[in-house]
């Protein structure tokens, strides 16, 4: 049998789209027959138990998903269990001679496809990798003395003026899978017990092409100067879409570049791939420092909890421990605040609160989370570890009139600026506001004098 006539199964990953999709793409100039399908994998359902958030996003986006590949003639084939062991059980009952999929970064990923690869050699089936989840691939914008780049600015220098790959149309009809059960698509309740956020968007390439659509139209043009403003909401809220591949980053990119004030939002879609180089070259970064410094972190189960739960007594950054929890999204600059406080104010690991972060976000990335909480906590690569948010300060300048706080920390609703910045303490107290578990100038004092002593260490 040809390889035409043999078939060919995509395997979607974080790539849950048809517009600018090179694997699908492949396949369907391969063989006449392409089975694309989705595997619900054991390993990573283990570990989603905790992130029902980011669990509701994908069933949205393997329900929308399927429903444009319906529309088109064809179906998603929805498998649960070991990955390999259901890629091969598909092979077995579509006669494939290849499978597409698109190749990611993190440790686990590199691992599972290796495992298939070796696993397909056994039967004369072969394995072929797509780009697809950056803009630009991993290892494609390397330094000239090889590796990978460390610092941010000189890979954004060749980032931007690098040649893209041309944009890929979505298909306008694909074969049926006649003689296949294409399965079902389970609810949130049958593969997590756990509730979600109140708040969440809607998930799949449907949405998140309207999503991008309108902030491109109302907001990108201003976005410079308004996507640190924290009660406008400038920002594009696009990352979920871009984390499960619903939005391919290249087309978000081909889309912004040359349009007027597009060059911010640019350089927020090169830091992503920024991260996954780094996390593509260094996996362990994952879970481990990019930079060793020697840091013995303070162990309080209660100032964690406290952070957690919003109640450190600085406003802003409960206000944005809320908005967490409310939405499974937090505003960029409420990112850092948060997260230098935790590692700097509190000197708490940043392992701890990129876990909660994971746990809620439904655009938890491990390239950007992990990376961004290490580029906070000064660990990281390009970060700086003087760095430091000072939370009155940022609430005053970012959020003025105290909109942000009254709508994410309502307790505080009746006060207006400055107060709502840093009530005092008869206030606290009448509205049942705790006071503040630290002492910001002192937390810092605290913070640096471990630093000089990691440094004499």
């Amino acid at each position: 049998m040809s390889a035409a006539q043999s078939g060919a199964i995509v395997v979607f990953t974080r790539d849950l789209r048809l517009r600018d999709h090179p694997a699908l793409q492949r396949a369907r100039d391969e063989s006449e027959r392409v089975f694309p399908v989705f595997v619900l994998d054991d390993q990573i359902l283990a570990t989603s138990h905790g992130a029902p958030n980011r669990l509701s996003f994908l069933l949205d986006c393997l329900r929308d998903l399927r429903s444009s590949l319906q529309s088109r003639g064809g179906d998603l084939i929805v498998r649960r269990g070991n990955f390999q062991e259901q890629i091969d059980r598909l092979i077995t009952e579509t006669g494939s001679g290849s499978v597409h999929l698109s190749e990611d970064v993190s440790a686990f990923a590199a691992r599972r496809t290796e495992d298939l690869r070796a696993a397909l050699a056994k039967r004369g089936c072969s394995l072929q990798l797509h780009p697809g989840i950056t803009v630009l691939p991993p290892g494609t914008n390397s330094p000239g003395s090889g590796g990978f780049w460390k610092v941010f600015t000189p890979y954004y220098n060749k980032w931007i003026d690098a040649p893209w790959r041309e944009l890929l149309a979505a298909p306008t009809a694909v074969n049926a899978i006649s003689g296949i059960d294409p399965g079902k698509i389970p609810s949130l309740a049958e593969l997590c017990s756990a509730k979600t956020s109140p708040s969440l968007p809607v998930g799949g390439e449907t949405a998140g092409l309207e999503r991008l659509k309108n902030w491109a139209a109302s907001s990108l043009e201003v976005y410079e100067e308004n996507h640190n403003a924290l009660a406008a909401d400038e920002t594009s809220r696009i990352s979920a879409y871009l984390h499960l591949g619903c939005l391919s980053p290249l087309e978000v990119a081909t889309r912004l570049q040359g349009r007027p004030g597009a060059a911010p939002s640019l350089r927020q879609l090169c830091w992503r791939d920024f991260y996954h180089q780094v996390l593509a070259a260094r996996p362990e970064t994952a879970n481990s420092d990019y930079r060793e410094r020697g840091d013995v972190w303070r162990v309080d189960d209660d100032d964690a909890e406290a952070w957690r739960q919003g109640r450190t007594g600085y406003p802003l950054v409960d206000a944005a421990m809320n908005q967490l929890r409310l939405e499974g999204f937090m505003h960029n600059r409420a990112r850092m605040v948060v997260a230098s406080f935790l590692t700097k104010d509190l000197y708490i690991d940043w392992r701890i609160g990129a876990d909660h972060f994971m746990k809620f976000l439904v655009d938890g990335d491990v390239a950007n989370n992990q990376l961004n909480w290490q580029w906070t906590a000064g660990t990281g690569s390009d970060s700086n570890p003087n760095r430091i948010f000072n939370p009155t300060v940022q609430s005053e300048r970012f959020d003025p009139d105290g909109s942000y706080i009254r709508r994410y920390l309502p307790v505080l609703n009746e006060l207006s600026a400055p107060l709502i910045h840093n009530p005092d303490s008869l206030t606290r107290e009448r509205l049942g506001y705790p006071p503040q578990i630290v002492d910001h100038k002192e937390a810092i004092e605290f913070f640096r004098s471990q630093l000089a002593s990691n440094r004499t260490a």
